[in-house]
């Protein structure tokens, strides 16, 4: 591989370590839940390192950060990528935070290089894309492409007791700039596949093609709080027991579809959590994904009437409220272009690819030309302390971005 604007793998990789300092848990992950402490920290980190490269630093009404470094045309709409720095509360190193440095990077490498581009580049980080404290995921990109009304998400209330709003108010992140307010003439993030296929296939980078659609219901069982003693079993409305019978069924349903079926219910929340009381009520989510709209939406009804079947059977109430649907994304084709050629012009292996998990280009997409680049995670583990990646990857990953954007950022037409 051979460019005249190398990105410095050493200093990308430390810059990972610094940053997984900020919330580390003992087995080498990062606990930075959207708007915490610990995000505000890594915020702050994030901010500091992009003003000493000279970028101009902005925040929208959600909380998202714009790091621009300027353009000779200030009236051009600015190539754009980035991705989050908020994680699961047992997560890695490098989900989403590698895509936000990876823009850096990117940066650092033109200032060295003494290359000029003709539009800007933003590298942003969106706020909340893991939803872990508040909903919805995705929320800060969602309110950008105008998915989500802003009001609604400052309203939410976090685990914390605290509203959206407040909280980006405490942590000095609530900006001014409004939905439509800024441009992109493309979007481009990087970020670690979260999977096994480029590791086991012996790729370097795998080219986003598309991304599954994904919906998250909320589905709420309600019987009746009872005595564990003295209840017999056939005069009971435990609520707990529905929601199993739901979920195995649900997960039959989602195992017998075809192979690209995704179905999880990780979430579970059981009122009034007492041992020796029979469960009155029972909340719990349903993450639900397919590549293909119209079965998607066949899964979501299948699921339904299964469970509003079994809730007849058992005597007990159901509430189901679709939480989140973000239908199936496919990326735009000049994007995909770009990303191929740039991989092959700089020797690296490189293969398409669907996306299984969500990401905040699939919301951007909405409103600009949209892609993505993915590099190989060791075992496909994601969510997880152990998360880790090959440095040589990481800054493969950054070299294919980097030519990517400087091939939209260059060009002379508006």
């Amino acid at each position: 591989m051979s460019t005249d604007m190398p990105v410095n793998a050493g200093r990308l990789w430390q810059s990972l370590v610094d940053m997984g300092q900020v919330g580390a848990l003992p087995h080498g992950g990062c606990c930075r839940t959207a708007l915490s402490a610990e995000d505000k920290a890594g915020r702050d980190l994030f901010v500091r390192w992009c003003r000493e490269a000279g970028c101009e630093i902005a925040f929208d009404v959600i909380g998202n950060i714009f790091a621009r470094r300027p353009g000779r045309d200030p009236a051009r709409a600015a190539v754009a990528t980035g991705s989050h720095l908020d994680t699961q509360p047992h997560g890695g190193k490098f989900d989403g935070i590698y895509g936000v440095l990876a823009g850096l990077e990117v940066v650092r490498a033109l200032n060295d290089a003494g290359v000029a581009t003709e539009a800007p580049i933003d590298v942003v980080v969106w706020t909340n894309e893991e939803g872990v404290r508040f909903g919805p995921p995705l929320a800060g990109s969602s309110v950008f492409a105008g998915v989500t009304e802003v009001e609604k998400v400052h309203a939410a209330v976090t685990l914390d007791g605290t509203t959206v709003r407040q909280d980006l108010e405490a942590t000095g992140y609530l900006g001014q700039e409004r939905p439509g307010d800024r441009r992109f003439d493309c979007f481009v993030e990087a970020h670690i596949e979260q999977g096994p296929i480029l590791e086991a296939e012996m790729k370097t980078i795998g080219v986003v093609t598309r991304i599954q659609g994904l919906r998250w219901l909320r589905v709420t069982v309600t019987g009746m709080d009872g005595h564990a003693g003295t209840t017999p079993m056939n005069r009971r409305r435990d609520a707990l027991q529905a929601a199993a019978q739901m979920v195995l069924a649900i997960n039959r349903i989602a195992r017998e579809t075809d192979e690209w079926a995704r179905l999880t219910n990780g979430r579970f929340d059981i009122e009034p959590n007492s041992g020796a009381t029979i469960p009155g009520r029972v909340v719990f989510i349903c993450d639900l994904r397919h590549p293909d709209a119209a079965t998607l939406e066949s899964l979501d009804q299948r699921m339904q009437a299964a469970m509003r079947e079994i809730a007849e059977a058992a005597d007990v109430g159901i509430g189901i409220e679709r939480l989140l649907d973000k239908p199936p994304v496919q990326f735009e084709a000049g994007i995909i272009d770009t990303v191929r050629s740039s991989a092959r012009q700089l020797g690296y292996a490189s293969i398409d690819m669907l996306s299984g998990a969500g990401h905040d280009a699939m919301n951007v997409a909405r409103v600009a030309p949209a892609g993505m680049i993915f590099v190989p995670c060791k075992d496909g583990l994601s969510h997880n302390e152990a998360e880790s990646a090959e440095p040589e990857h990481l800054a493969a990953g950054a070299q294919t971005l980097l030519q990517t954007l400087v091939a939209r950022a260059r060009r002379t037409e508006r």
